[in-house]
């Protein structure tokens, strides 16, 4: 499937010439058909005689209906440009060829349309008119097909050339992040909420959850039609039209864009290539009311050029852009900058970074995933494919950096190691990223969450204070000759345990459980602490520690003044 795009002057043929070819009128407003002026967007789709699909949007050609034009042709893949014969070129068939190449189109059809209405001379001087004027941009080898659409003239021709004109043009990347700008919203009868859009991006299935950008909003996919015919499934590069649920309609409109949620950057500020049209009367600076033209939305923004103050016209520069509200935004994104006040299209170009990081003093933004890299450090992997639509393999986990970073955290971390002693350097004080290059060491061995050079000894292997504590598991002396660092190293392997001011070995703890147990299965509805402490042969000094310790790890429960067993209460054997 392929989005064609018509572009050209008001009354030049546009809609009748897509009606002849498709069969479908795209004037759907009464208006449009009374005054015979295109308003707003038009679809209609045919089949060509290889059997490729294409589907057309048909755009407004009327100046005051630029905003509409410009809603239609921010995701089409090549355009049908339309010259009436009998008209020739006028300023706003400048216009829309300024506006697709600022969009990035590089593929497309001129048509001389209305050939019936002028003899052959005029003819040709029409012809020769337009491949002046198309010289130098993207259509300067596009064929030039001459039709009548009321006679069929030159149709079987242009048929042909669209078929040519698919076969060249690249069809939509499947990237498995779907985007779809809403262009059309409405209420169907007995169906709920319908929006069309040209999907971008990657599929979507019926029953999929995708969200409202700007808004937030939650709706579901209940059905999916393409060319009036139902799909579940359907993938980039398509009209289609979604049935929506769980969604108000005040939260669906054009420019509103349905996405997945948690795939996409949403952003208020934008660096961007800004490439000013050389018909602009003035330079471009941030004294003007400017509108972006993105997908299928208009938004007005503020604009800081970045570096010099100006733009000229005929010149490419960098600014950035600030919205009024949070986009799904990714590099790459074309748009297309209006000037309110003057009413003309300044330029245009593409998203640099939708995330900027530098002050707009020392910005200098590029298509570059180095540079995004550079410029934050460490990023997750995941958030530099939502910043670039790239997929870069991660450094560290889930994480991106410049590779100086990587060795700068290698080399402080063994710094630390060293630092550490003989105890090992403790991994709790370290985040994310050094415990995942911890582990990535060689020399350096991990044990109970202590990293230490893996040919040191272990000081702690067999330390003699667990002996200590053992000798008199339920009233252990206080540990002697042993620094609290040590302490806490051996509590982390698992040797000692820590009860309320108490250090007792870790047997004793097993011990005093197995004790407990015994106790509870003659007394099943619980027992006391006294009880506990009598089995115990120990006082009430280490009882209420040693008890507190058991009920918080659950080998028992308290209930009331008794004790009952816990769910990890050990069996009794034998």
């Amino acid at each position: 499937m392929h989005i064609v795009g018509t572009a050209g002057h008001v009354d030049h043929g546009k809609s009748t010439l897509v009606r002849a070819l498709t069969g479908t009128d795209p004037d759907r407003l009464a208006e449009e058909k009374e005054r015979g002026l295109t308003i707003d967007l038009g679809f209609a789709f045919c089949t060509l005689p290889s059997g490729r699909q294409v589907s057309f949007v048909d755009v407004p050609g009327h100046i005051r209906f630029v905003k509409n034009m410009l809603a239609g042709v921010g995701a089409v893949d090549a355009s049908l440009f339309v010259v009436a014969a009998p008209e020739g070129w006028k300023p706003q068939s400048a216009e829309h060829l300024a506006i697709l190449e600022l969009l990035g189109i590089s593929h497309g059809v001129v048509v001389l349309s209305q050939i019936g209405l002028v003899d052959d001379e005029l003819a040709e001087l029409a012809r020769l008119d337009v491949l002046e004027h198309v010289d130098g941009t993207f259509l300067e080898h596009a064929p030039v097909v001459a039709t009548d659409a009321v006679d069929g003239t030159g149709l079987d021709e242009l048929r042909s050339a669209l078929d040519d004109l698919c076969a060249a043009t690249p069809t939509a990347a499947d990237h498995d992040r779907p985007r779809l700008w809403i262009d059309r919203s409405f209420a169907a009868t007995g169906a709920g909420r319908i929006v069309t859009g040209t999907l971008a991006g990657g599929s979507v299935s019926a029953g999929d959850e995708l969200r409202t950008a700007p808004g937030g909003r939650t709706a579901r996919v209940r059905a999916i039609q393409t060319q009036s015919t139902a799909v579940e499934r359907i993938g980039p590069g398509h009209r289609v039209a979604l049935n929506l649920t769980g969604v108000d309609a005040d939260d669906l409109g054009r420019g509103i864009a349905l996405v997945r949620s948690d795939q996409w950057h949403h952003t208020r500020s934008v660096d961007v290539e800004l490439t000013v049209l050389g018909s602009l009367g003035s330079d471009v600076t941030r004294r003007g009311a400017y509108a972006m033209y993105l997908g299928s939305g208009e938004w007005p923004v503020r604009l800081r050029v970045l570096g010099p103050e100006r733009i000229a016209p005929g010149e490419t520069g960098y600014a950035r852009l600030h919205l009024p509200v949070a986009l799904p935004l990714v590099m790459g994104d074309r748009f297309v900058l209006r000037d309110f006040g003057r009413g003309q299209t300044v330029g245009g170009g593409s998203v640099l970074d939708p995330d900027p990081q530098l002050r707009a003093a020392v910005a200098q933004p590029d298509t570059r995933v180095e540079r995004m890299i550079a410029e934050r450090g460490w990023i997750e992997a995941k958030q530099l494919e939502r910043l670039t639509g790239e997929r870069v393999e991660p450094v560290l986990g889930g994480w991106v950096a410049p590779p100086e970073l990587v060795e700068a955290l290698v080399d402080d971390l063994r710094e630390q190691i060293e630092r550490a002693g003989p105890l090992g350097l403790d991994m709790a004080g370290l985040d994310e990223r050094q415990r995942l290059a911890i582990g990535t060491l060689d020399g350096v061995a991990i044990e109970a969450g202590r990293a230490r050079p893996a040919d040191a000894a272990d000081v702690l292997a067999d330390h003699p204070v667990i002996a200590e504590l053992a000798a008199a598991p339920f009233s252990p002396p206080p540990p002697s000759g042993v620094s609290q660092r040590e302490l806490l190293a051996l509590a982390a392997r698992g040797d000692l345990v820590h009860a309320d001011g108490v250090w007792f070995a870790a047997s004793a703890i097993e011990a005093a459980a197995e004790r407990i147990a015994g106790l509870l299965s003659a007394q099943p509805d619980g027992v006391t602490v006294a009880e506990i402490r009598e089995e115990l042969g120990t006082t009430r000094k280490y009882a209420l520690p040693l008890v507190g310790y058991l009920d918080r790890t659950g080998v028992t429960r308290r209930r009331g003044d008794l004790r009952i067993a816990g769910p990890r209460l050990p069996e009794v054997s034998g």
